[in-house]
């Protein structure tokens, strides 16, 4: 039984963290898209047209990709996850079907409308589909995390007497406190994914002498909204959502701050250390006294419930995967607000386009803010385990009973390997793209 459980949710973990690879970029690029057009009717600057439907293009590889890892998941649920379907599907599956039904034909609708059909339509038009585009894949967003938010804090549901759970409150789902905040994370941090990308594209062709005036377009706009969201990822939406976990997951709070023992006056914030699992302590530890408990409660001497305030089964199953996943998480995000700000200050100062160490750093910087994304990810997932819904169904009872661990190994081989040949084919088509450039594309 372990094992098909493991196997189960590796599965799972292997076919989403490829999946969001492509969506991370997706809602963050139609956001900057949007803006590019915008700028092109205000300014009436061809370039800044030409960089929107140069985005718009890798945006509809990365669409293409998202849509194509997607599916898997959803059979998942069916093939691995049968149990938890059948006891949770009457709620998690309304707003699954809005996206699919709602976000997914919006986005791919107007996508289309948008490649296609800029002089059929004119301007105004275009950046109205565009727009649309933009609304479809952050309502996608909206959908998905409400499923989550319902999975890590459910709320307005009645467990029947078979088990299943059934809706109560409708509007509950778009109401539960987990929600907002997550969403805003999440985008805000889909945003810094594109930024990172705009930008190294922009640095990509200022140091190979290519098409330097749309690298500079490129690097002054990811720079910009690369910092702005980077600053609204940690605050106030990245401090908005610890102190839910704190609030509604005290466990899972306490074993990603890596808080074994109960402090009496004030708990300290962890800058480094490594989970001792057999101790139950942090090694070679450093850390700021008081500063945690004054974060999440503006108090400096207020409590917060370590470890050993828990039963070992209330809490998650992968302590250190979780502490290291969220450190991860948050010692990117703050390098990021200080790679950005850095950059701005040399755009400020007129030397950002000259200066090369810099434009080195942020071209090879940007698969970083992918891995800060999926870590982020991950903690949130980790966070809530031994539960599939927390506090109320455990992971080990939402499994497909008849599906053996040997099965699920075969079919995540074949999803490494066809996963493999996917990614070579991204990697080809928006490397061509890239290297083609806006210019060659206008037409």
């Amino acid at each position: 039984m372990e094992d098909m459980i493991f196997y189960d949710r590796l599965q799972f973990a292997f076919t989403i963290t490829f999946h969001y690879i492509f969506p991370q970029l997706t809602m963050g690029l139609s956001l900057m898209i949007v803006y590019f057009k915008w700028k092109y009717l205000r300014n009436n600057d061809e370039k800044y047209n030409d960089a929107a439907k140069f985005f718009m293009k890798i945006f509809a590889i990365n669409f293409t990709m998202g849509v194509i890892t997607g599916i898997p998941m959803e059979f998942q649920f069916g093939t691995n996850w049968a149990k938890f379907s059948e006891l949770t599907g009457s709620i998690i599956g309304q707003t699954l079907a809005m996206e699919g039904l709602f976000s997914f034909f919006l986005e791919s609708s107007f996508l289309a409308l948008f490649i296609f059909g800029e002089k059929l339509m004119g301007q105004k038009l275009h950046l109205l589909t565009g727009f649309l585009v933009f609304l479809g894949s952050w309502a996608s967003g909206w959908f998905i995390l409400a499923t989550n938010a319902w999975m890590q804090h459910p709320v307005g549901y009645e467990i029947l007497d078979n088990g299943k759970f059934v809706l109560e409150n409708f509007s509950s789902l778009f109401s539960n406190p987990w929600l907002l905040p997550a969403f805003l994370h999440n985008q805000f941090a889909s945003v810094v994914t594109s930024s990172f990308v705009v930008a190294s594209i922009g640095a990509f062709y200022i140091l190979r002498k290519k098409q330097i005036e749309y690298g500079k377009l490129f690097l002054k706009t990811g720079v910009i909204f690369g910092l702005v969201s980077s600053v609204l990822v940690a605050f106030p939406t990245g401090d908005w959502n610890a102190k839910n976990v704190a609030k509604y997951q005290p466990a899972a709070f306490a074993a990603m701050e890596g808080i074994f023992e109960t402090e009496e006056a004030g708990a300290e914030i962890v800058l480094i250390g490594q989970p001792n699992m057999v101790e139950k302590k942090l090694d070679n530890k450093i850390a700021v006294p008081n500063i945690l408990s004054f974060l999440t409660h503006q108090d400096w001497n207020k409590q917060i419930p370590g470890m050993d305030q828990f039963k070992e089964e209330e809490l998650p199953d992968n302590i250190p995967a979780l502490y290291y996943s969220y450190h991860i998480m948050v010692g990117l995000g703050t390098i990021f607000i200080g790679i950005m700000a850095l950059a701005l200050f040399f755009l400020w100062r007129k030397k950002l386009y000259t200066f090369k160490p810099l434009l080195w750093f942020i071209l090879f910087l940007v698969p970083f803010p992918y891995i800060a994304n999926l870590t982020g990810w991950y903690t949130a997932e980790l966070g809530r385990q031994p539960y599939l819904v927390y506090g109320l169904l455990k992971t080990s009872d939402g499994v497909s009973p008849t599906v053996s661990s040997g099965n699920t190994l075969f079919t995540l081989l074949g999803f490494v390997a066809l996963y493999m040949l996917l990614g070579l084919l991204f990697l080809v088509l928006v490397g061509k793209t890239i290297n083609e450039g806006p210019k060659l594309q206008k037409h």
